[in-house]
């Protein structure tokens, strides 16, 4: 019986790739190991060896074909004691052949078709659904492009063999208000998902739902990432200073305990009053400048992190920063923060000195116009006076989108944030 030649995977995460050339011609005898064709993929190019020996009959993909989809079928062999007659009645499976140029009116070839990577549930080259009585076809891909951009796929039309449903089909469905449904949350299109590499590889995991806090901070850092343009400017800070005067004001009174963050968030305050410019937000055709600090600090919650907000912190006491930000932080454990208590803000922070971590870089958390990290304090090697000496020092890394901050407005912000720092009592006037 005749053998289909399919695509092969030349890696677990390939899902197509360009048969750059043919070695063999149709007519031409092949054994075991010798190579039939040229691969190319986004990584390299390889030569692909014949697994059986036989004639080749028949070149279903033609050279220099891009976009051929894992498993499509590219070619078909004759065994030694089959002739042409074998393949009038051999009928290659559909779902494994590539659409060709002229039928899908574009050069790209079966970008939809079924890949390798197998899920334990089996996932097949067609969806169905049941709409009327009708079975309603769709390629895996089309299927997912549907799921994320929020379409029912009963409502779109599909040009694929047999009406079946594939990616320009989606990519070119208009839907109207009353067709959508809630997009999923988002993942990459390039190859396959975590879970069908990890099932193709025979890694065990634990698989649990996306909660819906953690698809809206997926969602929210995805778009932050891909809309904001990021940089990034690093400054260090001198904390022995700030330590000391926090000893002095805890320790005048048991009742105050007031943290290193609560005096990062009335420092981060007051600097913004004095460099408004990066007290700001990007609106698309203008530029909002706020009249008060309101800074959002980083929670973590289970299941992911809120930023409840200080309100006009610039004005507001440290042991009042530190009550509200005790109060506001219990609260957002319990999911018990009102809307209003963590939407808004107009500059965040995320501190993660706590945990050891020396410095990092945070994302930038929308509407606002930067977000400072801040890493632990640690005793250091510094000069001072032109001699060696010991400091408790800190990594703050601030990240500006560029659309409103610029690099000397940052700079400018953080040398007024690192003096507040040095100089602690200029934060109490």
């Amino acid at each position: 019986m005749p053998i289909e030649i399919l695509m092969p995977a030349l890696s677990p995460t390939m899902t197509e790739g360009t048969l750059a050339a043919w070695s063999v011609k149709e007519g031409d005898k092949v054994a075991s190991g010798d190579v039939i064709a040229e691969i190319e993929t986004d990584k390299a190019t390889m030569e692909v060896e014949a697994v059986d020996e036989g004639t080749i009959a028949k070149i279903v993909v033609p050279a220099g074909t891009e976009g051929v989809a894992v498993n499509a079928v590219i070619a078909v062999l004759l065994e030694e004691d089959e002739d042409g007659t074998d393949l009038s009645s051999f009928k290659p499976n559909e779902e494994k052949i590539p659409v060709q140029p002229e039928e899908a009116k574009s050069p790209a070839i079966a970008e939809e078709l079924p890949v390798a990577a197998q899920t334990n549930e089996q996932v097949t080259s067609e969806t169905v659904t049941k709409q009327s009585g009708d079975r309603l076809f769709a390629s895996p891909l089309a299927k997912r492009l549907a799921e994320q951009a929020g379409y029912n796929l009963s409502d779109i039309r599909g040009s694929g063999p047999k009406g079946r449903i594939v990616k320009r089909d989606v990519e070119a469905h208009r839907p109207t208000a009353s067709t959508t449904k809630p997009p999923s949350v988002s993942r990459s299109l390039s190859g396959p998902s975590a879970k069908e590499l990890a099932d193709l590889l025979g890694t065990t995991y634990r698989e649990e739902p996306v909660s819906k806090i953690r698809g809206i901070i997926a969602n929210r850092l995805q778009e932050a990432k891909q809309t904001i343009p990021h940089f990034y400017l690093t400054i260090e800070c001198e904390l022995d200073a700030l330590l000391a005067m926090r000893k002095q004001i805890n320790d005048s009174d048991e009742n105050i305990k007031v943290s290193v963050n609560d005096l990062i968030i009335k420092a981060s305050a007051k600097a913004l009053i004095k460099v408004p410019e990066a007290n700001a937000s990007w609106n698309g055709d203008s530029i909002l400048y706020y009249d008060h600090a309101d800074v959002a600090v980083a929670v973590a919650i289970e299941g992911g992190l809120v930023t409840p907000i200080v309100r006009s912190a610039e004005s507001k006491s440290l042991t009042t920063i530190s009550d509200e930000m005790k109060d506001l932080a219990g609260r957002a454990k319990t999911g018990k923060l009102k809307p209003d208590e963590y939407q808004g803000g107009s500059f965040s922070i995320s501190n993660l000195g706590m945990f050891g971590i020396k410095e990092f870089s945070a994302v930038i958390n929308p509407p606002h116009g930067a977000i400072l990290a801040v890493g632990m304090g640690e005793k250091r090697p510094v000069v001072k006076d032109g001699e060696l000496a010991i400091a408790t020092m800190m990594s703050c890394t601030l990240s500006c989108d560029h659309r409103v901050v610029d690099g000397a407005v940052g700079a400018t912000f953080l040398q007024a944030f690192k003096g507040m720092i040095e100089n602690p009592l200029g934060m109490l006037i």
